[in-house]
């Protein structure tokens, strides 16, 4: 029985310290492990996660993304703009980190961002255990998974040098930003009025609507940063990019941004759009030319 054990190890692997066992796919860990902060239960919707696909190691990068799949801060589309995301980021030797934040109604701002943040300190703190640089961590976020890279590449701090937990250390900010049809703005005029609602609830304060107006809040800090949208997006107006772009722009931050003129929102990878399809070849002709792929 013994040797049988130790054969089914080696055959099925005997798990990679941070998760299930190989054999049952991508491991997926909690945020905290003992509880997330503002938690107000035990089930699923109440631990944030991260789910972790890591790149074969011969094309491995040291390039890592951490995923925020989009939902209107209400539900999360974790295979269009999650699995099927982290499945391409491998292709082209990159880890990727699928995040399951906490949603409105039932939590509201800071708790989603304190997640972000969490998961890219998490990430960094843990950057030799994966083969990957802890100066060469991204995040790439959705529509409301857009606005949340995008608060987290805008409010960030470098970390506590003395806190008691060693991922409390590691800084938050995000080393690179692609954004992908995202909410980026609050102002009435350009918003998600659903993804400002779930975030903040019924009555937000205009101090709080302007701090999380994300295009406001862009430094010469700001992370490199990528866009893709659509120009007839009916749900997330394209001029939340624009106003991102421009304010990059402003502050001399790398940033390359592309508007296709057709497409609805939400497409993902938009694998079934021979135009908008193009778009991920776009992204990883600017991830090599930033140097962050292996070729």
């Amino acid at each position: 029985m013994k040797d049988l054990a130790v054969a089914l190890l080696v055959l099925f692997g005997a798990g990679s310290g941070w998760g299930q066992p190989a054999a049952q796919g991508p491991p997926t860990f909690t945020l905290w492990e003992n509880g997330a902060p503002g938690t107000l239960g035990t089930a699923d919707e109440d631990r944030p996660t991260l789910t972790r696909y890591q790149a074969p190691g011969r094309s491995r990068s040291q390039t890592a993304v951490v995923i925020a799949p989009g939902g209107g801060y209400a539900h999360l589309a974790m295979d269009k703009e999650g699995r099927q995301v982290a499945s391409w980021f491998n292709g082209l030797g990159v880890t990727a980190f699928v995040l399951q934040y906490r949603l409105g109604p039932r939590y509201h701002h800071p708790v989603e961002l304190g997640d972000a943040q969490r998961a890219i300190r998490l990430v960094r703190s843990r950057a030799a255990q994966y083969g990957i640089a802890a100066d060469r961590i991204g995040m790439m976020g959705f529509s409301a998974g857009g606005h949340l890279s995008a608060t987290a590449g805008t409010h960030f701090d470098e970390g506590q040098p003395g806190a008691s937990d060693p991922v409390d250390r590691a800084s938050s900010r995000p080393d690179f930003l692609i954004l992908a049809y995202p909410v980026i703005s609050f102002d009435p005029a350009i918003a998600h009025a659903g993804s400002v609602q779930n975030l903040l609830g019924d009555h937000p304060d205009a101090a709080l609507l302007q701090n999380l107006s994300n295009e406001l809040h862009v430094t010469s800090k700001t992370p490199p940063t990528f866009l893709f949208h659509t120009s007839n997006d009916s749900t997330v107006p394209v001029e939340n990019s624009i106003r991102f772009y421009l304010a990059l722009r402003k502050a001399k931050i790398p940033a390359e941004m592309h508007i296709f003129e057709n497409g609805p929102h939400g497409v993902g990878l938009a694998s079934g759009d021979p135009e908008l399809s193009l778009w991920p070849t776009l992204l990883a002709n600017w991830l090599r030319g930033r140097g962050l792929l292996a070729q």
